[in-house]
């Protein structure tokens, strides 16, 4: 199997920044206790404090799929996160050697 790249881009909205960077570390914690999460890891934009990165590396897409359908994913990035940002993309690449 194809092990899966994702970069999820955050923008903050003005003022939620300590709303956020209280909820990332729980979100990372939990995501890489997932036996299909090979990596999680948390990133500020340099000049921008509204600017985050998330680099998460999954053993496939089917463990991908599972973090998506995780209770820590619905309560923490669907509820709590995602009210907090003016804009959230996430991009996935097939990781190749």
């Amino acid at each position: 199997m194809t092990e899966l790249q994702v970069i999820a881009r955050y923008t903050v909205a003005e003022g939620r920044e300590p709303q956020l960077l209280a909820l990332l570390p729980q979100l990372a914690e939990a995501s890489r206790r997932e036996p299909g999460n090979l990596a999680f890891d948390v990133y500020r934009e340099l000049g921008d404090p509204r600017g985050v990165v998330l680099l998460e590396r999954y053993a496939s897409r089917e463990a991908f799929a599972e973090h998506r359908q995780s209770a820590h994913f619905t309560r923490l990035v669907l509820e709590q996160i995602v009210p907090l940002l003016d804009s959230r993309t996430v991009e996935l690449y097939d990781a190749t050697e």
